[in-house]
């Protein structure tokens, strides 16, 4: 998968500080053309530099990584949340306003969408952290108290910013999906942005792994109405598919 190959590229170059296009082909066995290629899209990222027959790391490089890796760790079906997204990354279109969720399922949504011109709006630190390496997007962070458990800025200011901005499409998680509560989430603090996301976003589309299937928590912040595409990483159940298809929601996996 190339994605993989790219972070495992740049962690790489950071470790040996740099390294030829030679040894980059003979290591990763692909062609010059390809290691260039990668090279180009490693270079948004920010991290590395080229050089004469090849790339070097930045001075401080290692410090940014390290900071980048908060939106990383402990999460759980990683590779699952990355197939969601490469494929919600394929509904955003040029010049769209969109508003992207604090759930691990959302948040690599930034890698796929870093090639079209829009505009982001979230209340993640990690969203807007990731956002900082692709120029064509453009951001607009969402005010409020930091809540350190989600990395996200929360409180009656988030929601209040909120009301002013007409938002093209929404991409949000869950940390429950079922069939008699709908969506739920398990913090308050969120709870009320969830909802004034869903009333102020043209398409909304729910973006969850297998694993939210059946599970529910708290707070009920949507029901199936309410969206308009679901997007997994497998098929769903056959009870869901029907509920889906009578709410006439799209699903994507």
């Amino acid at each position: 998968m190339r994605d993989k190959r790219l972070d495992d590229m740049e962690e790489y170059i950071l470790a040996q500080k740099d390294s030829s296009l030679d040894e980059l082909c003979e290591k990763y066995r692909i062609s010059k053309n390809t290691v260039r290629r990668d090279i180009d899209e490693l270079l948004l990222r920010g991290n590395i530099k080229k050089v004469y027959g090849g790339v070097k790391a930045k001075e401080n490089a290692g410090k940014e990584v390290e900071l980048s890796a908060f939106s990383e760790r402990n999460i759980s079906h990683k590779e699952e949340k990355e197939k969601i997204c490469q494929l919600a990354g394929e509904l955003v279109k040029e010049g769209d306003t969109i508003f992207i969720d604090t759930g691990s399922s959302c948040v690599n949504l930034v890698k796929y969408i870093g090639h079209v011109s829009c505009m982001i709006i979230t209340n993640s630190l990690r969203v807007a952290y990731m956002a900082k390496d692709y120029p064509k997007l453009q951001l607009l962070m969402l005010p409020g108290s930091l809540r350190r458990e989600t990395m996200s800025f929360v409180g009656l200011e988030t929601v209040d910013q909120l009301r002013i901005y007409n938002i093209d499409q929404a991409f949000m998680a869950a940390t429950g999906v079922s069939l008699q509560k709908g969506m739920t989430n398990a913090s308050a603090y969120e709870y009320s942005i969830k909802k004034e996301v869903l009333e102020r976003s043209g398409v909304k589309n729910l973006m969850v792994d297998h694993s939210k299937f059946g599970k529910t928590a708290l707070y009920t912040f949507g029901d199936f109405q309410d969206f308009d595409c679901l997007v997994t990483d497998t098929c769903p159940p056959e009870d869901y598919i029907e509920v889906l298809s009578k709410n006439h929601v799209k699903l994507l996996y």
